[in-house]
């Protein structure tokens, strides 16, 4: 059977949101989104094996935040964001995972989020406006229950990882909800002609 190729730009647009890839000879994509106030980008390769098209971004996921600051505490656990953007701080999950147990709490104006469990074993966070996968700030063997975070310039980005497409055919390709595309029939077409990805933002 012939290897499926893709190239050149396909585009995907509901409401407001809106996405394109634009796929090159040499195996390197290009990425666009917006919904919202949100645009974001993505950069990398690709393989295709059958009708799989997977995507290898240039970002590593799960490294969206950086913990600038840990310490001992008495009570409860704590995590506070720092960011000169004040917008971006509100919009953040913290899971705490107490063995397999979650518990998921959003931060406030101010960034922040306490909890009055006495022990937890990890603590993952995750921006619902960039979600991308979870970046992991404590784990099993660390006794902190203070953290201060930061956020990285990747969390505009996408990694893409555990995000599969399927080539439909040579004008189309297919995903299922993700992440950060949160709705159904998610599909791709190609442009007749070539968007030019450097007008697009």
């Amino acid at each position: 059977m012939t290897q499926p190729k893709i190239q050149g730009s396909y585009t995907f647009s509901r409401q407001e949101m809106v996405a394109g890839f634009v796929f090159s000879a040499d195996t390197t994509f290009e990425f666009f989104y917006s919904y919202g106030a949100v645009d974001r980008l993505a950069s990398g390769t690709f393989s295709i094996k059958g009708d799989i098209l997977t995507l290898q971004s240039s970002k590593e996921a799960g490294h969206d935040f950086t913990v600038k600051s840990q310490s001992k505490g008495d009570e409860g656990y704590t995590v506070r964001i720092e960011d000169a953007n004040k917008y971006l701080l509100r919009h953040i999950r913290c899971s705490f995972f107490i063995g397999k147990e979650r518990y998921d709490e959003v931060t406030n104006e101010k960034g922040e989020i306490k909890v009055a469990f006495e022990h937890v074993d990890k603590i993952y966070v995750q921006h619902l406006l960039f979600p991308d996968i979870v970046t992991l700030v404590k784990d099993e063997q660390n006794p902190n229950k203070k953290f201060v975070l930061t956020l990285n310039p990747s969390l505009a980005q996408v990694s893409f990882k555990g995000i599969d497409f399927t080539i439909v055919d040579s004008n189309a390709i297919r995903c299922i909800p993700n992440y950060f595309m949160m709705v159904d029939d998610i599909l791709f077409t190609k442009q007749e002609e070539e968007t030019d990805f450097a007008e697009r933002n």
